[in-house]
């Protein structure tokens, strides 16, 4: 195997347990705990690797078979080592990489397959590696503008809970025993805490509905273009 790929070697030696223990042990490791997903920076080092062999003159197949073995997300490197085994069936590199959507986006695809037709898949690597590097710049700064807003949301969504769980119904038994008509306001407060004492379960439940369902509607073209229509209205 190594001496199809061009390599040379000079020196073996056996491994402590064989790399049937190691693939077991890998295995196991999956079976527990799942496979874990290919993320943005996994996506940056292939790209940054595969521009720098591919600059240096690496044949695609070995670059490939090199960060097969030297990719430190299991995912990501079976995914490569089929991409590798499209390449030597006589497949394109765009053509295998399509073939696993969850990992490649149809972004990345049409760029190799640009980089394919010009010959500068060198260049398209570099390009894909800036990208990739933006997008999780962008990503960063969200989470850390969306962090404190948040916090604030999660701690009002709480003190309304205490609120109207406990704090409201103490106060409505004193209230009641004045026999008198309360304020309006007053009123809406004690009717909205009766209302979540009674049906929090209904709430609940409506709330997790909503969610679900949103998450479906988007998931569909058609809800997904709408969601991203009133996302590009929204003011801010």
């Amino acid at each position: 195997q190594l001496f199809s790929t061009g390599i040379t070697p000079v020196h073996i030696n056996e491994s402590a347990g064989g790399a049937a223990a190691a693939a077991g042990e890998r295995k196991s490791l999956n079976i527990r705990f799942g496979e874990p997903t290919v993320e943005l920076s996994d996506l940056m080092l292939f790209s940054r690797q595969m521009h720098t062999l591919l600059k240096s003159g690496v044949p695609i197949i070995r670059a490939l078979a090199g960060l097969t073995e030297s990719s430190q997300n299991p995912t990501l490197a079976k995914v490569i080592g089929q991409v590798r085994e499209g390449l030597e069936s006589g497949r394109e590199l765009s053509f295998s990489m399509r073939a696993h959507p969850k990992v490649f986006s149809s972004f990345m695809v049409n760029m190799v397959r640009v980089g394919e037709m010009t010959g500068r898949l060198d260049e398209v690597f570099l390009r894909l590696y800036e990208f990739f590097a933006f997008e999780k710049k962008m990503r960063e700064d969200i989470r850390a503008a969306l962090r404190y807003p948040m916090i604030v949301i999660v701690a009002l969504a709480a003190a309304m809970f205490i609120v109207n769980i406990f704090v409201i119904p103490a106060f409505a038994k004193m209230f009641a025993s004045f026999k008198t008509q309360l304020p309006l306001m007053t009123r809406i407060l004690i009717g909205t805490s009766e209302a979540f004492v009674s049906y929090w379960w209904l709430m609940l439940a409506a709330i997790i509905a909503a969610v679900v369902g949103f998450r479906l509607y988007t998931a569909a073209p058609k809800g997904r273009y709408a969601w991203d229509w009133l996302k590009l209205k929204l003011p801010v």
